[in-house]
């Protein structure tokens, strides 16, 4: 008791201790006019200036009507931030520089929003009628800036980046009329339509700004079109003119794929379509869906390596069909006002899985890609998904955050995180269905006669038509009874060890693994050597590794993204070498040995895989042909 009573006389005879301080944060006043659909009072009046390809500087001056509401207060100019088709808040806001406001040549005071970047407060003087606002766009010159979209030869131009639209209403009420002065003697392919021109200077149909920012250019020093019939038109550009050298078959087989699309979907959801496609080793690659256009970026060899195999040719089919699907059809979530506000994209597993399933039957019903091609190809989708051991936590629904949760910046172990896997997962899931309505209904029906109900909704309609789960469950439902609503929940939240591979099985095939690549697979990693299925490696020049499969053999070995292969076996490493020495431990019981540099350490590392080379392929089963899956490929 006595002990107690000193401590806690001490206790209070010790000075206070100071006390942690509590404050409140400040309330979150998002101050900047939510968009209401009534009509904008004036024309935005926009020139981009894009002569400078040597700085790859476009030059922006523009014309923004000040609404009477607005003369002697606040304005709010916003730059576009959440993209259509990107999925994400990938506006370029850190490339806009230099900008001014004027009005009646008075320098007005500007200052960006402090919870929105994209978002600019001009102070408008009273009695203004217009701002007069100047700034350039700094295009990336190096990989690391970003998507490289000018270069001495070609211009990917997109209006979302060279552009301010004043807030407070929907995008499409916002009439915009733009004029764009190209360097001399270059030509441009774009959904917009010329209005007048003054040399290098063209002057465009007045639009919305919703379909301004839908309709992007691809302009050139090296330029072809070709009239692919039912209002389309294939526009390239290219490093050099002898990569424009198409033959007439291969420009056929582009024509057979708009005959295939419309006959597919039973309309046409557009009044005009161009597809835009450079053939480039310095742009930027892109694959980019608008309503009436696509931006499509491939090597120099589209054409003139056509027989090597097929390459990028699966991209046009893949952007086209979104005119339709994603486009014309889109989940209601993604339905926005402006370029302002967050989409939301739970619908992405249709959106993009099923534009993935029809990419591919419309490359083999086109010619664009062998049907025997195409079959390897989703041979390798097939393995890949089934061998990514994240599916056993990570359900593909949530697949459709990743736009927002990791713009395609490379990921250390993506067997185990996932990625955009509603792409060819979705894919799996749509084959599935349309081998099940096949055998419901004995043959008589698929998809296709889905996808005349569900998309080609009226000739020529090009404004869009929100869906949700409900009614696409009810229009699957029309096409073939049955519980497709617990169908689709089971394939979209389930955690399961392999991919669904149930709809290849239905359609007459199952995926198995040889000693001998496709020649599919070949084409897919020409500048790769994959041993995925071999191991668990993934190697890209130079021995460098570019994935590692979670738990394979190559994991259990400690090898690393980034890690560098020098020899194997005691010897140098290359490609072959590697090979090799795969296929020789095939059975065995003795490791491969490697010799690996990390940072700045060299170690040696077994390997321990004795499974041999790994491909996969698809195998027919059965003797039934064709089979419903080669049915589902053949021209209509």
């Amino acid at each position: 008791m006595r002990i107690l009573l000193l401590l806690a006389s001490a206790l209070i005879a010790a000075p206070s201790l100071a006390q942690r301080s509590l404050p409140q944060p400040l309330p979150i006043v998002d101050a900047i006019p939510a968009a209401r659909d009534v009509p904008f009072p004036g024309t935005l009046r926009l020139h981009v200036d894009t002569s400078d390809t040597l700085h790859g500087v476009f030059k922006v001056e523009e014309t923004i009507p000040v609404p009477p509401e607005f003369a002697g207060k606040r304005m709010a100019l916003l730059f576009p931030k959440w993209l259509p088709g990107k999925h994400a808040p990938r506006g370029e806001i850190e490339k806009l520089a230099g900008l001014e406001i004027r009005s009646n040549g008075q320098v007005l005071t500007w200052k960006r929003d402090p919870l929105d970047v994209f978002a600019f407060w001009v102070e408008v003087p009273t009695g203004a009628t217009a701002l007069d606002v100047r700034f350039q766009f700094l295009s990336a010159t190096d990989g690391p800036q970003g998507r490289i979209v000018v270069t001495s030869d070609i211009i990917n131009l997109q209006p979302n980046s060279v552009s301010l639209y004043p807030a407070g209403w929907f995008t499409r009420q916002i009439p915009v009329s733009l004029s764009v002065t190209w360097p001399q003697g270059w030509q441009a392919g774009s959904a917009m339509r010329e209005a007048s021109r003054d040399g290098s200077r063209v002057s465009y149909q007045t639009v919305d700004y919703e379909t301004l920012v839908d309709s992007p250019f691809f302009a050139g020093r090296n330029f072809a079109k070709w009239d692919l019939g039912k209002g389309v038109t294939l526009n390239v550009v290219a490093d050099d003119g002898r990569f424009l050298k198409a033959s007439a078959e291969q420009i056929d087989r582009h024509r057979d794929l708009v005959t295939q699309a419309v006959k597919l979907f039973g309309t046409r959801q557009f009044d005009h379509y161009d597809l835009l496609l450079s053939l480039s080793d310095k742009l930027g690659g892109i694959g980019l869906e608008h309503h009436r256009s696509s931006e499509n970026g491939v090597d120099t060899g589209y054409f003139t390596d056509w027989e090597k195999g097929p390459g990028r040719r699966n991209l046009l089919p893949h952007e086209f069909t979104h005119s339709w699907n994603g486009k014309h059809r889109r989940g209601a979530d993604l339905i926005t006002p402006d370029f302002r506000t967050p989409m939301r994209n739970s619908m992405l597993w249709v959106y993009e899985g099923q534009t993935q399933f029809w990419g591919y039957v419309l490359q083999a019903r086109s010619g664009l890609v062998s049907v025997p091609d195409t079959l390897d190809q989703l041979a390798n989708i097939a393995a890949t998904l089934d061998n990514r051991p994240a599916r056993s936590w990570r359900s593909l629904d949530d697949t459709t955050n990743d736009p927002i949760i990791t713009p395609r910046a490379p990921k250390g172990w993506l067997s185990f995180q996932r990625s955009e896997d509603y792409y060819n997962e979705g894919l799996l899931i749509w084959l599935e269905a349309d081998a099940m309505i096949r055998q419901m209904s004995g043959g008589a029906r698929g998809l296709d006669d889905f996808a005349r109900r569900f998309f080609g909704t009226g000739e020529g309609d090009w404004g869009e038509k929100p869906y949700d789960f409900a009614s696409l469950v009810a229009e699957l439902n029309a096409v073939q009874p049955y519980d497709w609503a617990g169908h689709l929940q089971r394939r979209l939240t389930e955690k399961a060890g392999g991919a669904p591979l149930k709809g290849l099985e239905l359609a007459g095939w199952k995926l198995v693994y040889t000693d001998k690549p496709t020649a599919a697979f070949t084409d897919a990693n020409r500048r790769q050597l994959n041993l995925l299925f071999s191991g668990g490696l993934l190697l890209g020049s130079g021995g460098k590794v570019e994935q590692v499969l979670w738990n394979s053999a190559a994991y259990d070995a400690g090898l690393v993204v980034g890690d560098v292969l020098l020899a194997v076996n005691d010897l140098p490493f290359s490609d072959d070498a590697l090979k090799a020495a795969v296929a020789a431990a095939k059975g065995g019981t003795a490791p491969i040995r490697l010799i690996v540099k990390t940072e700045d350490r060299v170690r040696n590392v077994d390997w321990t895989w004795t499974g041999g080379l790994r491909f996969p392929r698809l195998e027919r089963i059965g003797t039934v042909k064709p089979t419903p899956l080669e049915r589902l490929l053949a021209p209509r």
